[in-house]
């Protein structure tokens, strides 16, 4: 078993020009693709086996990224199943000068545990057992419906 609070994973990308689309703010797969490498993480640090990415459940772009600033992410597994991790992502825009922050966007990613063969293996039960876990996972369950 392994706890909800164990799988959080923070990581931070400097959005540079290279990153950025004609508007000079990050383009929407470069944060499509940084938020699926700390899922990823996030999902292997729970399951203790390489994870691949299965399914992407919405992708909300609320505001954009500007070059500069940086791409702060946050990302836990908030469900499993029996090879399945369920992971929350929440990416903010930070000005690393004045630590603002505000959220850009938001996801929720599948994905499967696999082993040496690439085939789906088991994953461990994720135990959620204080206030602030099954605050970060009901957060996540409304989310992940819409709500």
């Amino acid at each position: 078993m392994t706890a909800l609070i164990e799988t959080v994973i923070e990581n931070r990308e400097m959005v540079q020009p290279n990153h950025a689309n004609m508007l000079d703010v990050a383009h929407g797969g470069n944060v499509m693709k940084w938020m699926d490498e700390v899922g990823a993480m996030s999902a292997m640090r729970f399951a203790g086996e390489t994870c691949v990415t299965a399914h992407v459940n919405r992708m909300d772009f609320e505001r954009p990224i500007p070059v500069g600033d940086t791409a702060y992410i946050t990302a836990y597994v908030y469900d499993a199943g029996t090879s399945s991790v369920k992971v929350r992502l929440v990416t903010e825009r930070e000005d690393l000068r004045t630590r603002e922050r505000e959220k850009t966007t938001e996801s929720y990613f599948v994905y499967v545990a696999i082993d040496e063969d690439n085939e789906p293996t088991p994953v461990p039960e994720l135990t959620v057992s204080s206030e602030q876990e099954n605050q970060l996972r009901q957060q996540a369950l409304a989310g992940e419906n819409g709500d």
